[in-house]
């Protein structure tokens, strides 16, 4: 049995160990064990409590250092066979490198750090984009973050001709590095805010005296969409089922009262994928793209995941694709949904590692909705914190109704929660606490909608029933936990735009 470890430290970590252990495929009948390296101090409990069967690597600490230290000892014992970085943070910093050093660059997924900056400069990468033909924002600058007038003149232009700017930190920000502006009375406000968010990161990259890249994008229209492909180190290239995303914080347009966040929530597939669709990504973006890594010889086996803006027409058909920025992981809480839709997730990962990713197809669910929210820490606390994605406050004790979750069918992925030995408690680390998983089956005669929103509101349900909550230290018949309620709500708008086509 081939034992596939993923290292990190959040959600997609642990849940997609575990569909490696247990999702049954149809076609490719080989088992895999699924193996979270370092995870978060309550998933070992966890996964014991669920009597799950996800094996356990730990770490001395979460610097890259120590994963590639747990890594090639775990190789060399044979505790692991492959193994998939799930933090790009670690791919920047050379993880991959270090394990290929060792002389196990072949059980490992990920570019190395002469290919990382694809995801860990976006200025590089729309470069690198340029050169491969591969379409992007409409017009794109360079300017210096400390020059307000150039960043006035740029943005001015864009509104002017694009009806909008997007400034891009352009570095690795965990997905919140890019600040929408719609109109001029934004663009002092907005720049005011991405300069104080960024400023000790610019210092500490370049110094006070040297350029401060910042990106600026023309705003593109669109519907929104990511996609997933492996890559094996032949360019051989399978692109797996799409995910909605839900970035922003709160439902509506982002803002600064709206921040784009690390994703509080997605569904699969995307209320927009059709097979055209993914035959367009795959023409578009991942041929043009694999050539052009070939040609910079910084190919190997990975996950790439560029996010998009897609034009349909009246029929849902793809008109065009233009690539917002692409990543070199997969996404989080993205992965999670388009995980538990897959029956043979090891195979195919199994395949990209091998090289002949060509032989076998994704195995989809076809006929199931997947919906993940995020369960995030809410405002309140002895300091008055405002709640994720800001201040937050740690240290309150979590409780859940497991039989009631199971009953349902929903399932629990711990992410930022600890466990406390001595108290037999689990307790919230802030930010995202947890995740809500589940699934459901479009039968004959249904609507994607109707099944979208009755998972959406099971969801709910649960979180407005208490049967999971963390409890405020100030109110023990509270619940600190917050979550989006619109998740899984756009099946139904997709059904009612194109009920006609």
């Amino acid at each position: 049995m081939k034992k596939i470890a993923f290292a990190g430290t959040d959600g997609r970590t642990l849940l997609c160990a575990l569909v490696i252990s247990t999702a049954k495929s149809d076609i490719y009948p080989e088992a895999f064990q699924g193996v979270v390296i370092r995870g978060t101090p309550a998933m070992p409990k966890f996964v014991e409590m669920m009597n799950w069967p996800v094996e356990f690597i730990y770490t001395d600490s979460n610097s890259m250092q120590d994963y590639a230290s747990a890594i090639i000892q775990n190789l060399k014992d044979g505790r692991i066979d492959y193994i998939i970085p799930m933090p790009e943070a670690l791919l920047f910093e050379g993880l991959v490198d270090e394990v290929e050093a060792a002389g196990f660059g072949n059980s490992i997924l990920g570019l190395s750090k002469a290919g990382a900056f694809i995801e860990g400069d976006k200025i590089k990468c729309k470069q690198l984009c340029r050169e491969a033909g591969i379409p992007v924002a409409s017009s794109w600058t360079e300017v210096d973050a400390k020059n307000f007038e150039d960043t006035l003149n740029a943005c001015l232009n864009f509104i002017h001709d694009f009806g909008g700017a997007v400034l891009k930190f352009p570095y690795s920000a965990g997905g919140k590095g890019a600040r929408i502006i719609l109109n001029s009375w934004e663009i002092r406000e907005v720049y005011d805010t991405l300069l104080k968010d960024y400023k000790d990161s610019y210092k500490k990259m370049f110094g006070s005296k040297e350029k401060w890249p910042l990106l600026i994008e023309s705003l593109m229209s669109g519907v929104e969409i990511s996609f997933t492909m492996l890559v094996d180190r032949f360019g051989n290239f399978r692109i797996l089922p799409t995910v909605m995303d839900y970035p922003e914080r709160f439902e509506g347009p982002a803002s600064k009262n709206n921040p784009i966040t690390g994703g509080v929530g997605a569904i699969s597939p995307h209320p927009m994928e059709t097979r055209q669709l993914i035959e367009m990504a795959g023409e578009v973006i991942a041929k043009p793209l694999i050539e052009k890594m070939k040609e910079r010889k910084i190919l190997r086996p990975c996950i790439l995941y560029p996010g998009c803006f897609v034009s349909l027409d009246g029929f849902k058909q793809p008109t065009k694709i233009r690539v917002s920025e692409i990543n070199i992981r997969p996404g989080e809480p993205e992965a999670q949904p388009l995980a538990r839709r897959l029956r043979n997730f090891g195979a195919l990962l199994k395949a990209t590692f091998e090289g002949n990713l060509h032989e076998v197809e994704a195995e989809v669910r076809t006929d199931q909705l997947a919906i993940c929210t995020a369960l995030v820490t809410g405002p309140g606390g002895p300091d008055g914190q405002k709640g994720y994605p800001w201040s937050c406050t740690k240290g309150e004790m979590l409780e859940f109704d497991l039989k009631y979750l199971k009953r349902k069918g929903i399932q629990i992925i711990p992410s930022a929660m600890t466990y406390l030995e001595t108290e037999n408690t689990f307790k919230s680390d802030g930010t995202r606490v947890a995740f809500l998983n589940a699934n459901a089956t479009v039968k004959e005669g249904e609507k994607r909608g109707e099944v979208g929103d009755r998972l959406r509101k099971k969801l709910l349900a649960a979180f407005d029933n208490g049967k999971i909550r963390v409890i405020p230290r100030e109110n023990s018949e509270g619940n600190r936990l917050d979550l989006r309620r619109d998740i899984g709500r756009h099946y139904l708008k997709a059904d009612k735009i194109f009920a006609s086509s």
